[in-house]
C-alpha cells in the first residue's frame, strides 16, 4: 500500500448471497420483497481476528472498479456455480444458481487478478475459481455433504503438497470439517492442486502467490480465531 494508508489494516471485500425477506423467519410479512444481501459472519470474523477490516460487497457495485479501492478478496461459500459455465448439464441435486453472483464474482476475481491482489476462495469460492479458469465441478459428491454433523466437527484428513503456501501454513496434513457436495473435477488452466482429501478429492488450489482456495470452512472449524489462512491473506494485503 501507499501513501496514508501504508499503516492501516487492510480492506478485505467479502461478497455474498442475495436473496429476499420472505427467507428470512419472524421477518414482518411486508418486508418479503425486500432484497438482503448476507454471508455467515464468521468469514468477516476470521478477516477481524487476523487484523483486516472486512468490507461488505453489495452485488449492485461495479466489481471492477471496486477491487482498485481494495487490498484483498475473501471468495465466501454458498450456492452451486451454474452448469452452463462450465458445459454441463444440471445434475439432478444442484442447489438452484444464483447468475447474478456467479457474475460479479467473476468480474470481482478477474479485477482482483488484474489488481494483483491477493484472493482467498472458500468452499464455492475454489469452486468458482476453478470454473472462471476454464476448469470443471464434479456436481455432487454425497461423502463430502456432511451436513448431519455440527459444522465444526472434523471429518476426514487433508494432505498438502511440500512447497505450497498451504503446507507452509498447515504442514503435511490437517483434519477439516466437510460442508460441500461439489467439488472440483478438471482443474482450470495455471491452477495448482496443493491439497487434497483422503479419497482423492481436490481440497486446494493455488496460483502464483496470491490466490489460495480451499474447499473445507476454517471460518466454521473451533480453531478459526488461530487459523493461519485468514493471517496468510491479510499478511499478503498488507504488503502491497
Amino acid at each position: 500500500m501507499t501513501g496514508g494508508r501504508m499503516s492501516s489494516p487492510p480492506l478485505i471485500g467479502l461478497p455474498g448471497r442475495r436473496t429476499r425477506g420472505r427467507q428470512i423467519t419472524d421477518f414482518p410479512e411486508i418486508l418479503d420483497d425486500l432484497e438482503l444481501d448476507l454471508y455467515f459472519a464468521d468469514y468477516a470474523r476470521g478477516v477481524l481476528e487476523a487484523g483486516g477490516i472486512p468490507i461488505h460487497l453489495p452485488l449492485d457495485v461495479d466489481a471492477a472498479a471496486v477491487a482498485g479501492r481494495l487490498d484483498g478478496v475473501l471468495l465466501t461459500g454458498g450456492t452451486d456455480v451454474n452448469p452452463d459455465r462450465y458445459g454441463a448439464e444440471p445434475h439432478r441435486q444442484l442447489i438452484a444458481p444464483e447468475d447474478e453472483r456467479d457474475d460479479f464474482e467473476f468480474a470481482l476475481f478477474a479485477g482482483a487478478l488484474d489488481q494483483g491482489i491477493p484472493v482467498l476462495g472458500i468452499c464455492r469460492g475454489v469452486q468458482l475459481i476453478n470454473v472462471f479458469q476454464g476448469g470443471s465441478l464434479d456436481q455432487h459428491v454425497a461423502a463430502h455433504s456432511r451436513f448431519d454433523v455440527p459444522v465444526a466437527t472434523t471429518v476426514h484428513p487433508v494432505s498438502f503438497i511440500e512447497g505450497s503456501t498451504l503446507h507452509a501454513l498447515y504442514g503435511l496434513s490437517r483434519e477439516v470439517n466437510s460442508l460441500h457436495h461439489q467439488a472440483v473435477l478438471e482443474v482450470g488452466r495455471g491452477l495448482s492442486v496443493t491439497a487434497r482429501a483422503d479419497d482423492g478429492a481436490i481440497e486446494g488450489l493455488e496460483m502464483g502467490d496470491d490466490v489460495v482456495a480451499v474447499q473445507w470452512h476454517p471460518e466454521m472449524m473451533d480453531s478459526r480465531a488461530h487459523d493461519p489462512i485468514f493471517a496468510w491473506l491479510v499478511e499478503r494485503a498488507s504488503s502491497r
